[in-house]
């Protein structure tokens, strides 16, 4: 009898959708407003890590912003995400990548539960926006993780809540930090992207249309 997982955990940007633009727009015009530039290379450093971890990759490469107090990068930090927030109000569900609500169907339909683990306090608008709040059974507050990503903690948050094995999670990732939080957890890992960045995934697709739940079954299945 083949085994089946007991949860889903979905991680947003790269794997539900790509808000990723929206985030380096947000950056690029902080950034911008502190007499730095960054460009889409070094953007790629700040996926998948949480808001004030990519405010202090930003103002080193200007060193003499890293001696504003807290008070002050919290401000920052949350002139960011008003930016941010104002882009995303385009968002509809045309955004949804491919193949995401086919594959959310189906596992819905099996009876397993499904999480959302993104380290963006906006995540829940997001889902919202795209419509597809009806397939989430739990979404993690990321205002309450302590440590983000490639910490287990956003995953483990999940698993806690249904009170699931780690070993019956499945997690779906596209960055490596996110790929190494899965396994710490040890959960079974799923990567959306190219070998080089995610080889230590426990499956690994090219892009979300490639995503069959029958394949991800039989691979965690088989671990």
């Amino acid at each position: 009898m083949t085994k089946y997982p007991k949860l889903f955990i979905f991680d947003l940007d790269g794997v539900i959708t790509d808000t990723a633009e929206y985030h380096y727009l947000a950056w690029k015009q902080l950034a911008q407003s502190l007499g730095v530039t960054i460009d889409r290379q070094f953007n790629e450093k700040l996926k998948g890590i949480s808001r004030m971890d990519s405010l202090e990759k930003i103002l080193a490469l200007k060193p003499e912003l890293l001696t504003m107090s807290m008070e002050e990068k919290q401000q920052l930090a949350t002139q960011k995400n008003e930016y941010y927030k104002t882009l995303i109000n385009q968002i509809t569900p045309k955004d949804i990548l491919p193949g995401i609500e086919k594959l959310l169907k189906e596992i819905q339909e099996n009876k397993i539960k499904i999480a959302l683990g993104s380290a963006s306090k906006n995540a829940p608008v997001v889902i919202d926006r795209l419509g597809l709040t009806n397939y989430f059974d739990y979404m993690v507050d990321a205002a309450k993780v302590k440590r983000g990503k490639p910490d287990p903690e956003t995953f483990t948050v999940a698993a806690d809540y249904f009170g699931f094995a780690y070993a019956d999670c499945i997690g779906v990732e596209d960055s490596a930090a996110g790929i190494e939080a899965i396994n710490r957890a040890g959960m079974f890992s799923v990567g959306i992207g190219d070998s080089e960045h995610l080889h230590e995934a426990d499956y690994l697709v090219s892009d979300t249309s490639q995503l069959n739940m029958d394949k991800i079954i039989e691979k965690f299945a088989s671990k």
